[in-house]
C-alpha cells in the first residue's frame, strides 16, 4: 500500500482506514486532536511495557533534528514498515508530515521490501527486518535502493554490521528511547565506527555509576538519566558498553554481557544471550543461552575452543544452555530469561 502523507492529510480518517491504514489513521486522528500529547508505550525490554504521553512539540522537534541530519525535504521519499503503535513508527509519520515528503507504507513484516522496488531516500527498520532482507537476493538488491537506513529497537550484531557495510547505502544504528522521542545519537554501520555521535544540539555526561545522562535542549524534559553504561569519549561521543541492569559481577570482575556477545557472535549462527546464575565461589557465574536444539558434546567443545581465542578467562561462559524458543519484545529484543 503506497500512501503519500500530504495526500492523506487532505482526506478524511475514514478514507485512510478504507485504504487499509487503520493504525496510521488512528495516529493521524490523535495527532489532529486538540490535545498537546499523543499516547505511546515503551518497548518492554527491561520490564512490563509502560504507557507514556508524548508531547507533540517534542515529536516535532525530534523530527526536525532527523530531517536536518539526513536532508529530508518535500522532494524526499520515505518508507514506513514499522507499526505506528510504537514510537519508531509514529516518528516516521511525523518526519514525513514536517518535511512534506512522500511516505510509502507497507504492513509490518519480517521482510518488508518484498513488494517495494523503487528508490527510497530514508527508511527505518529493526534488525530482524534487515537480516531477513539480506538473506534473499532480490530483497538484498532492494536494500540498495535505500539511500539512508536507520536501525533500532534491538542491538545490531557484528555479523549484520559487516554485511551492511558491503552495501552502497548509508546505514546507522540508533540510540534513544521512547522518553527521548526517538533517537538522540547515531553510529555509522561501516564495520569500523564504534562511537555513537550526538545529533543536533544534544550532548552527554555520566553519573556516578558510569551511566549515560542525555542532555536534550530541544525537548521539554531536557535531561534524561539512563541505565546504559558507556565509555564517554567527550560531550558528544560515547561507546556503549551495556545495560547497568545486566552487569554481572563474577569474582569481583564486572562483565558486560552485550560486549561479550559481540565477540562471540561470529561463532554462533543461532540467536543467543548471556546471563548469570548464583555461584558459591564467584558470587555469579556467566551463562550462555543458545536458541535451538541442544548441540552434541563434540560441537560444544569445538565452540568453546574457538571463543577462548577471543575472550578473557573471566569472559568465558561457565555453562552453556539451550532453549527451543526465545521470548522477545515487539521490536525484536530478546527477553533475557532462562526459565
Amino acid at each position: 500500500m503506497e500512501i503519500r502523507l500530504n495526500h492523506i492529510l487532505c482526506h478524511t480518517i475514514e478514507e485512510v482506514k478504507d485504504a487499509g491504514g487503520y493504525e496510521i489513521a488512528d495516529f493521524l486522528d490523535e495527532w489532529s486532536s486538540f490535545g498537546d500529547t499523543v499516547s505511546g508505550q515503551t518497548s518492554g525490554s527491561t520490564g512490563i511495557p509502560q504507557k507514556v504521553e508524548l508531547q507533540k512539540e517534542d515529536m516535532i522537534a525530534s523530527a526536525r533534528l532527523t530531517n536536518d541530519f539526513f536532508g529530508i525535504n518535500a522532494s524526499s521519499s520515505m518508507f514506513l514498515c514499522l507499526s505506528p503503535n510504537y514510537i519508531a513508527g509514529k516518528m516516521m509519520l511525523v518526519r514525513a508530515m514536517i518535511a512534506g515528503a512522500d511516505l510509502i507504507t507497507v504492513k509490518p513484516s519480517s521482510s518488508p521490501l518484498v513488494g517495494i522496488d523503487i528508490p527510497l531516500d530514508f527508511a527505518a527498520m529493526v534488525p530482524m527486518q534487515v537480516q531477513e532482507s539480506l538473506n534473499h537476493d532480490f530483497t538484498r538488491e532492494r536494500l540498495k535502493n535505500i539511500k539512508s537506513l536507520i536501525i533500532g529497537g534491538a542491538a545490531v550484531s557484528s555479523l549484520l554490521e559487516r554485511r551492511l557495510a558491503e552495501l552502497p547505502i548509508r546505514s546507522y544504528a540508533t540510540y534513544g528511547m521512547t522518553e527521548t522521542v526517538s533517537h538522540v545519537a547515531l553510529r555509522k554501520l561501516d564495520g569500523k565506527t564504534k562511537e555513537y555521535a550526538a545529533i543536533g544540539d544534544v550532548w552527554f555526561s555520566q553519573d556516578a555509576r558510569g551511566c549515560l545522562i542525555i542532555n536534550a535542549p530541544h525537548l521539554s524534559h531536557r535531561v534524561f538519566e539512563t541505565n546504559d553504561v558507556v565509555q564517554l569519549i567527550d560531550n558528544y561521543h560515547f561507546i556503549w558498553l551495556g545495560r547497568y541492569d545486566n552487569v554481572i559481577n563474577s569474582g569481583g570482575v564486572k562483565l558486560f554481557p552485550e560486549k561479550i556477545e559481540q565477540k562471540i557472535s561470529p561463532f554462533v549462527s543461532s540467536r543467543f544471550f548471556l546471563t548469570s546464575q548464583p555461584d558459591e565461589r564467584f558470587g555469579e557465574r556467566l551463562v550462555l543461552v543458545i536458541e535451538g536444539k541442544r548441540w552434541d558434546r563434540e560441537k560444544v567443545e569445538l565452540f568453546k575452543k574457538k571463543i577462548a581465542h577471543v575472550l578473557t578467562p573471566y569472559e568465558c561462559p561457565k555453562l552453556i544452555l539451550f532453549k527451543e524458543h526465545f521470548q522477545e519484545t515487539y521490536s525484536g529484543k530478546i527477553i533475557r530469561r532462562i526459565d
